[in-house]
């Protein structure tokens, strides 16, 4: 059995592991139970019934958080002439073509979202092996192969978060810090867990929306109350 240390022991000591909690409640209990010296990332957890392997029951897709993630998100761009300039005016940290793809195939990924223009994509294309294992592909269906890359840039810097059913049929994702405000993190969990349920495909049968969780980086693990609906 894993071994937890005291500052964890002690928030379990608070919380009751077992029991679902409302929305409201968990968040309070997160938030009261978030020790560390940094400002902690909340996340919440989904287990879906689908089975990813069947290409009609894959979930995936973006969403606009309204409060952001509290995350500074660095954005790379794959474009050239006016695309390029496009970019870097709305805020990109990394622009290039040829040159960002030797880097990339160097071992430089400094960047967290990866954005191109359609063009680009033969490029882009041969980074496949490195960039797609690490959620960084970009694909026309996430809205990060566009022309406009002035507002890709904009929406992945203001909290935009990609989502992606993992084998187990697991979704987990980052919704803000343990510093939001209650209200902020509810609003946030509600629209991810939305975007979800929206994104349920064709091939779904029985429960979709199993089980989820919440948790901070160093805190303890809350089971949230579906039954009771979470959005």
């Amino acid at each position: 059995m894993a071994k937890h240390s005291k500052r964890l022991r002690s928030a379990y000591e608070n919380v009751d592991v077992e029991t679902p909690y409302d929305l409201d409640a968990a968040i309070k209990l997160i938030k009261d139970n978030a020790s560390a010296k940094f400002d902690e990332t909340v996340e919440v957890a989904l287990n879906l019934g689908v089975d990813p392997r069947h290409a009609d029951q894959m979930v995936r897709g973006v969403v606009a958080l309204p409060h952001g993630t509290g995350k500074q998100v660095r954005v790379a761009v794959f474009a050239k002439g006016d695309k390029a300039s496009e970019a870097e005016a709305a805020g990109a940290d990394i622009v290039g073509a040829d040159n960002l793809m030797e880097n990339i195939q160097k071992g430089q990924i400094d960047f967290d979202r990866c954005i191109a223009t359609p063009d680009m994509m033969a490029v882009v294309g041969r980074l496949g092996k490195i960039l797609g294992p690490r959620g960084l592909m970009p694909n026309p269906k996430l809205g990060t192969v566009t022309f406009d890359v002035a507002q890709a840039v904009r929406a992945a810097k203001a909290g935009q978060v990609e989502f992606r059913v993992e084998k187990a049929g697991i979704i987990h994702g980052g919704v803000g810090k343990v510093s939001f405000t209650n209200d902020a993190l509810a609003d946030n969990i509600r629209t991810f867990v939305d975007a979800i349920v929206k994104a349920k495909p064709s091939g779904a049968k029985g429960t979709y929306l199993k089980n989820a969780s919440l948790s901070s980086t160093m805190g303890p693990g809350l089971k949230l109350n579906v039954s009771s609906g979470i959005v």
